[in-house]
């Protein structure tokens, strides 16, 4: 016979929250994402508020903060609170399984019973529509979970399928299962299907307030071929009067300005957007983004002063960002490396990252630049070669990793490189993650 305590935690694992969902994630992977939570933005009308806060709260647990993670679970409650216009609701079971299970591991368990309480009244209350499915709220928090991460996109659109066949006058849903759509074509390779397309057209028409979701239909229209400068133009006008945030469609904005306008023109709306909210580290952000992008890949010259301004707004990034900066680190040492005066200040950036403590995948990630730097900046070959080799020796499944592996197969198949035969027996031994 099952003690209190057994059944109680078998109670708990059965909940639908962020503590059952497997989200096993790396120091460095939750740091990122709690960064890219806080550049959201808070402003009234964001109808995710409430997830976004229940995912703050986990990562605050997952980091070892549980007062901080009470806190943000209550404002998870409040948040549904005010969106919803009622205190109670199927909505809801996430966040309370979310507080049971903190309860439980704060050793209050008479608390944690009160939470399990709440969850089995709504259950009761509010059942799915479907006997074989989740409720759809529960299948909506999981895909906005797994979308933050970046992870698998097609489970997300699965699960927002789900939600929306069960609750289909649900307008966020509808365009958030678009977007999951499109950053999984993104990966495929084999773009937006015609179908899908005309429905984010459809959803773009039923949710104009969303411009985050119409600077992505843009992107696709424009891949299509058609000509959208001057709607381009025009959203940018409206994104600029928005209120400051990760959903507000500067994002993709100003990858379109970047692939079908011009890098300049997308240099002078980032500014525009900073010169209009100086302290704002999201537009920080997206501004440094740019310059990046402009001195590494485009054809034309690059001025000092836009090196000076590529490097100072990385060096307010990275002070900005300290939790999450190794990429802008590794981004700042490669603009250094572009100027006569940098290549010490370069060589500094590395030597200090390659003594620090990382995790396996942001190790790979270092080893992998570097590799490209002695590459492309310093014309060695056999170091690069090494540090490829580094970066695909850990067993870690990675882009970083996928990359450095298949630089080694290209320089293996022309058969040029006096390290040809050793890079053929390094590969040959290589171990699956």
């Amino acid at each position: 016979m099952m003690s209190a305590a057994q059944t109680l935690v078998s109670r708990l694992e059965a909940l639908q929250c962020h503590f059952t969902w497997d989200l096993d994630l790396s120091r460095s992977l939750l740091l990122r994402c709690r960064d890219k939570l806080l550049d959201i933005g808070t402003e009234n009308g964001n109808k995710w508020l409430g997830h976004i806060y229940n995912l703050r709260g986990f990562f605050q647990y997952k980091l070892g903060s549980n007062e901080d993670a009470q806190s943000f679970f209550n404002k998870a409650t409040e948040a549904f609170s005010q969106i919803k216009n009622t205190d109670e609701g199927p909505w809801l079971v996430v966040n309370y399984g979310n507080l049971a299970w903190l309860h439980h591991h704060l050793g209050d368990q008479a608390e944690s019973e009160a939470y399990l309480s709440k969850v089995d009244a709504l259950n009761k209350k509010y059942p799915s529509p479907s006997q074989e499915e989740l409720h759809p709220e529960i299948y909506a928090e999981n895909a906005y979970t797994l979308m933050t991460f970046n992870g698998d996109m097609n489970l997300v659109a699965d699960y927002f399928q789900r939600a929306i066949e069960m609750q289909p006058d649900m307008v966020e849903w509808n365009s958030w299962h678009l977007l999951a759509l499109t950053y999984a074509s993104k990966h495929s390779g084999t773009g937006l299907e015609d179908d899908i397309f005309k429905k984010m057209r459809i959803s773009q028409e039923q949710d104009p307030e969303n411009l985050n979701l119409a600077a992505h239909y843009l992107c696709q229209r424009a891949q299509k071929g058609e000509s959208i400068e001057d709607e381009a133009r025009e959203l940018a006008t409206k994104v600029l009067r928005s209120p400051v945030g990760s959903y507000s469609g500067l994002k993709p904005l100003l990858w379109v300005y970047r692939k079908y306008i011009s890098d300049d023109e997308a240099i002078d709306l980032a500014e525009e957007a900073l010169k209009n909210h100086p302290d704002e580290r999201y537009l920080k952000r997206r501004a440094a983004l740019c310059y990046q992008k402009r001195v590494f890949f485009s054809d034309s010259p690059t001025t000092t002063s836009m090196l000076d301004r590529a490097v100072s707004l990385h060096q307010e990034v990275i002070a900005l960002y300290p939790d999450s900066s190794l990429k802008r680190k590794l981004h700042l040492a490669w603009i250094y490396s572009l100027s006569h005066d940098g290549k010490a200040k370069a060589e500094q950036i590395y030597q200090e990252l390659l003594k620090s403590d990382l995790e396996l995948e942001d190790k790979q990630m270092l080893y992998n630049y570097y590799a490209k730097y002695f590459r492309f900046q310093k014309q060695d070959g056999r170091m690069s070669i090494r540090y490829h080799m580094k970066a695909a020796n850990i067993p870690q499944q990675s882009f970083f990793r996928t990359n450095s592996i298949k630089v080694l197969e290209n320089i293996r198949d022309k058969g040029r490189d006096s390290m040809c035969g050793e890079i053929r027996r390094f590969l040959a031994d290589l171990q699956e993650p």
